[in-house]
């Protein structure tokens, strides 16, 4: 199978897989892919390795050794001077948090065996010269054929647990307002993508605040007729009730008593609706 894909930032994300029965391989092409950007969204090779190596292991059937022998069966072209293989001095500090998301739904996109995911880790900190905090957010699991998405889990690349409520609270001065899922944000289909989140965190002293998200610009599509999901959105809320939308990625200074709100984008449907 086939699949090309857009980020948030407007890069393409391009894969060719082709099995060969004589030989028992399989290759994974992602010729067509967008060459390296400006900004630090490239990864470097051995992060999409990484994310071919992950996709294959839950496909297949039997408990896999984690090693490189995994990988000799598969040849893996990634073009040089890509997104996903950048020279230096290309900045990737983004590529093992955002791009691996977003080849990871490419390569079951093309295998078409699942739903897309949320396709982002919703990377948010905050801090000064005394705290330091990183977190990401979870949104819901894909559909996939015969079953719904999971609400409200971390997925895929960012496999990972978030601070409890009272840990946060005791730790640093914030208070976690609201954490909630967003009824009915999974993309639609004969089956529904698991329904995102919404996050509010109130700061009790001026920080600074930095978001590295993506699919605020656009949503995820749906696979095999299914509809896309929910684009996500970062909001600011001053002390004044004054609200204001912040780009995907940005930093922003916060002062005491406003608050962040974190919408994360949903994936899309599984086949279509009938």
């Amino acid at each position: 199978g086939s699949y090309k894909t857009t980020t948030d930032q407007g890069t393409t994300i391009a894969v060719n897989i082709t099995p060969h029965l004589e030989t028992k391989t399989l290759t994974i092409d992602f010729t067509g892919t967008s060459g390296q950007t400006k900004d630090n969204f490239n990864a470097p090779a051995p992060v999409t390795r990484a994310a071919v190596l992950y996709v294959i292991r839950t496909l297949v059937k039997g408990n896999i050794p984690m090693n490189a022998g995994c990988l000799r069966p598969i040849n893996l072209i990634i073009p040089e001077n890509s997104l996903l293989a950048p020279t230096y001095p290309a900045a990737v500090v983004a590529g093992n948090v955002e791009t691996s998301q977003v080849v990871t739904n490419c390569l079951y996109g093309a295998f078409g065996c699942l739903g897309l995911a949320q396709g982002t880790m919703n990377n948010l900190t905050f801090g000064d010269k005394t705290y330091q905090y990183y977190e990401t957010l979870c949104s819901g699991a894909p559909a996939g054929p015969g079953f719904d998405g999971c609400p409200a889990v971390h997925t895929h690349m960012t496999n990972s647990r978030l601070t409890d409520p009272e840990i946060l609270e005791t730790r640093y001065p914030v208070i976690l307002k609201e954490f909630r899922i967003n009824k009915d944000s999974g993309g639609k289909g004969k089956w529904k993508a698991g329904d995102g989140i919404s996050r509010t965190i109130t700061f009790k002293m001026p920080m600074a605040l930095s978001l590295l998200t993506g699919y605020r610009n656009q949503a995820i599509p749906g696979v095999k007729g299914g509809d896309p999901g929910q684009k996500g959105q970062n909001i600011l809320t001053t002390k004044n009730r004054k609200k204001m939308v912040l780009k995907p990625c940005c930093t922003q200074k916060v002062n005491k008593g406003d608050s962040i709100t974190i919408i994360t984008p949903t994936g899309g449907g599984y086949g279509k609706k009938t």
